[in-house]
């Protein structure tokens, strides 16, 4: 615990404990007399003009924020109290000397002192002791470098206050009257310059007015530009905020430091293209939820897996086995990723992303697989028009840099129910490791962000969103080289929820009456009522549409091997058999399966081993016949013999194998039979046939009917 210097106590926190809490010392958190004369005011003027805030009160408000209203008030109260029963005064006072607000995204009476006056806080004149001591009232009304004249007015009570009280002389407060408020880090206003230079370039008219915040503008300024000092040479960084209410653009910083060459700081970078690493995840996960292919708490695969030569790992290069797909995107996993771009199809993904305003460039003009982890282009701009609509039921506007802009039309990205679903699981995102200052301990349920990061570590992204505010983040080197330790967690990701301080707590937006909840179990993934008990092995509670409960995907090292898996049993010896060795009264049983790669993970009586009994004594399947198609030759042709005979039949026939056949035409399931029943098909055109037994082997061919 940092301690408050006594170089600087007898002017600052003179000043300070004056003006806000004379009996800081004596009270316990609470200070009745202040209260009683607050409210006393308030009624005689019918509006609030002081909330009797003692110090500790500020310090619970800072750190535990909450509304302004009767109840928060009482909560404040209630931390207030806790603080003074856990810590000492001068460990309360040294909190709020270094918490406090002053403007900006400027916390701390010593950050405030250098940064506008450019002195540490123990060299504090009088007149500069007052200022300081006010401006936490209200940081941005009275900031010295933006509103002089009000910065003054406020000091000057200060200063009144001080001779009422006796605590200064007359002397002393009218030769501290007499300095002038003026503040050093003042400048020329080049605010939004890179917005600026594109909206002239852009208009025939001499003054254009934007929807830019200057207050926010500025404060991110001032703040970017000193958070870029500590990041390697040739790094720039940029900011989009964005109202989703309007569309309207509150904040935009293209560049970190305009006008720094050495920094590329006249590259506007929220227009320019970049690979999006895995920011593209969240709509991937909302239009497979919309298309049926998942629930929040669908089983998916983190396993090494490959699509040809295709062999996508994660960041971490380790891999987690069974994973749901709320958690598979909360922890940006690569492979469930691309396991769900190639069932969802990478061209309708990257048409569907196109038609809400985030167009993507992609190499050769041919989505592939790689789309999902950055394996194309796009800009800080179009993501966050995109996120934007996670927070405005599921549609997308173009961003308005001017009031007079027009509202143009929405365009659903996803439904309102998939992007409240999404937007839960982002929210349940953990914040960046090293983030947890004083200032921000209490945390922030409604903001949900994700991050991403190129190859190369060329880009770090963090997009966040509650229902107010869409933020994007991005930092990078705008000449396209490798920034080592670049990530969007470590890099992007902080300076997101800085910025998402700043702005302030707003809640997520409101739960849609379609979103449902739905006990389900792995490994079917299927509602918990809908199957026998001993086949759900994990349950969860999962957010789905309508009730819309799709299973788990068929595996794909068996895709047509049912599941439930149906086996023979033997009743005696309780082996399993199959129709080469049946014995008398055996009976028919099912096993609920995991994919099969998922077994190194899964504990031993939920493999395949465990869950299957052993074969019976001389019914082992390793010298019995494999399944096989009968009596259709491979890549016939079969014609009829004349116009007016009928068309050819053609039966499916099987021999070998283990169990019952499982048939399907060209990829469609015909149905299920017993080694002895046949099926005829009579549908012209070309058929890939396949039959599958009990035990998962397969037999295929292909025939042709005319």
């Amino acid at each position: 615990m940092r301690s408050v210097s006594t170089k600087f106590r007898p002017l600052y926190l003179d000043a300070l404990l004056t003006y806000e809490d004379r009996r800081f010392w004596h009270h316990p958190g609470i200070d009745p007399i202040a209260l009683v004369r607050a409210a006393a005011s308030n009624w005689r003027h019918s509006r609030t003009i002081s909330g009797g805030s003692t110090i500790t009160m500020q310090v619970a408000r800072l750190l535990h924020p909450h509304s302004r209203s009767i109840p928060g008030k009482l909560h404040q109260m209630f931390r207030a109290l806790q603080l003074e029963w856990h810590l000492e005064k001068r460990e309360i006072l040294t909190l709020y000397c270094n918490i406090a607000p002053f403007g900006g995204t400027i916390e701390g009476v010593q950050a405030a002192s250098f940064t506008y006056l450019n002195k540490p806080a123990r060299d504090l004149t009088h007149a500069e002791a007052a200022l300081l001591a006010v401006l936490p009232q209200s940081p941005t009304r009275y900031r010295p470098d933006l509103a002089p004249a009000l910065a003054q007015q406020a000091r000057d009570k200060v200063l009144d206050r001080m001779v009422t009280y006796g605590r200064w002389s007359a002397d002393q407060v009218e030769g501290a009257k007499l300095e002038p408020v003026q503040a050093l880090n003042k400048r020329l206003d080049t605010q939004a310059a890179l917005l600026a230079e594109r909206l002239t370039n852009t208009s025939a008219e001499r003054v254009v007015h934007t929807t830019i915040d200057a207050n926010l503008q500025g404060a991110l300024e001032d703040y970017l530009r000193q958070f870029i000092t500590t990041q390697p040479e040739r790094t720039s960084a940029a900011v989009l905020v964005v109202d989703n209410t309007t569309a309207e653009v509150r904040a935009y910083l293209g560049a970190a430091d305009f006008g720094n060459l050495e920094r590329f700081g006249h590259v506007d970078m929220v227009r320019a293209l970049r690979s999006p690493g895995s920011t593209l995840k969240p709509f991937l996960y909302g239009l497979a939820l919309d298309a049926g292919l998942i629930h929040s708490q669908s089983l998916l695969i983190d396993a090494p897996l490959q699509w040809q030569e295709y062999q996508p790992a994660n960041f971490s290069g380790a891999f987690v086995g069974p994973v749901s797909a709320a958690e598979a995107l909360q922890r940006s996993l690569n492979v469930p990723a691309v396991d769900l771009l190639d069932r969802y199809g990478p061209d309708q993904f990257v048409a569907r992303l196109a038609n809400a305003g985030l167009h993507l460039t992609v190499p050769g003009n041919k989505a592939n697989l790689s789309v999902i982890l950055g394996g194309a282009g796009t800009n800080l701009e179009k993501l966050v028009l995109a996120y934007s609509a996670l927070a405005n039921q599921g549609k997308a506007r173009p961003l308005r840099f001017r009031p007079d802009d027009p509202q143009a039309p929405e365009t659903f990205l996803v439904s309102p129910e998939a992007a409240w679903i999404v937007y839960d699981m982002l929210s349940g995102v953990d914040g960046p490791d090293g983030l947890r200052r004083v200032s921000a301990m209490a945390q922030r349920p409604g903001l949900a962000w994700k991050t991403g990061t190129s190859y190369g570590m060329r880009d770090a992204w963090a997009i966040g969103i509650d229902q107010r505010h869409t933020i994007g983040v991005w930092i990078g080197r705008p000449d396209n080289s490798a920034l080592a330790g670049n990530t969007g967690r470590d890099s992007a990701g902080p300076l997101l929820h800085t910025i998402a301080d700043h702005l302030g707590i707003n809640p997520g937006p409101p739960k849609p009456t379609g979103v449902e909840t739905t006990n389900i179990c792995w490994p079917l993934g299927t509602d918990e009522t809908s199957q026998p008990a001993d086949f759900c092995h994990r349950r969860a509670q999962a957010w789905t549409i309508k009730g819309t409960v799709p299973p788990t995907w068929a595996d794909r090292q068996m895709p047509l091997l049912p599941n439930p898996l149906p086996y023979w049993q033997d009743p005696r010896s309780q082996k399993r058999v199959h129709s080469g060795c049946l014995t008398p009264g055996a009976t028919q049983k099912f096993a609920a399966l995991w994919p099969s790669a998922l077994e190194p993970w899964l504990p031993r009586d939920r493999r395949r081993q465990g869950q299957l009994p052993s074969f019976a004594p001389g019914c082992d399947t390793t010298g019995a016949a494999p399944v096989r198609i009968e009596q259709i030759a491979p890549n016939t042709i079969y014609r009829r013999a004349g116009s007016d005979d009928p068309p050819p039949r053609i039966p499916l026939l099987a021999s070998g194998g283990e169990g019952r056949y499982h048939w399907y035409a060209n990829g469609r399931y015909l149905h299920s039979s017993p080694p002895t029943q046949t099926l005829e098909l009579v549908s012209p055109g070309a058929h890939q046939i396949l039959v599958v037994d009990d035990a998962g082997n397969l037999d295929k061919i292909d025939v042709t009917l005319e």
